[in-house]
């Protein structure tokens, strides 16, 4: 008969101590917390657009990319999605045909109210273990470490 002990393998140091493997596991149990509290069908970057476009209705699906920091592909792949379940409306920009312009519908506002309050909560909780006077501090320091990473890839 098989042995059925399940073994547990330690991360090694040379993992451990690069920052991109510290980054990839907060990302991936992000992503799992956010499907189980907030929306499971409503993906993160889809959020991100959702709520760019609510803060600048119309504007420009290029534009939009850069404010949620998706590539110019991705970020059309995630309107279409986004435009095929209901919650965006793009529309053609009169003055140049190429250009897409980017409007929530009424069932992608309600989606966004829905989902924003639990994301707002989760929020919370993902800040728990920082006392309140270092949230500021350490969202400072994420934003600082992503414009830093962003600037090394190209990406700015």
């Amino acid at each position: 008969m098989a042995d059925k002990t399940t073994l547990h393998t330690t991360a090694p140091e040379a993992l451990t101590a690069a920052p991109g493997y510290q980054v990839r596991r907060l990302y991936q149990a992000y992503l799992a917390v956010w499907v189980r509290a907030v929306d499971p069908t409503l993906t993160g970057p889809q959020f991100a657009v959702l709520t760019a476009v609510n803060a600048a209705p119309g504007s420009d699906q290029s534009s939009m990319a850069s404010a949620v920091a998706l590539d110019t592909s991705t970020m059309a792949d995630v309107a279409r999605r986004l435009e095929k379940r209901g919650l965006l409306e793009r529309r053609t920009a009169a003055a140049d045909g190429r250009r897409k312009l980017l409007y929530l519908t009424e069932q992608g506002e309600h989606a966004l109210r829905e989902a924003n309050g639990r994301a707002r909560e989760l929020d919370e909780r993902l800040l728990d273990p920082y006392p309140p006077e270092r949230r500021d501090e350490l969202l400072r320091e994420l934003t600082a470490l992503a414009d830093h990473w962003e600037s090394l890839g190209g990406d700015t």
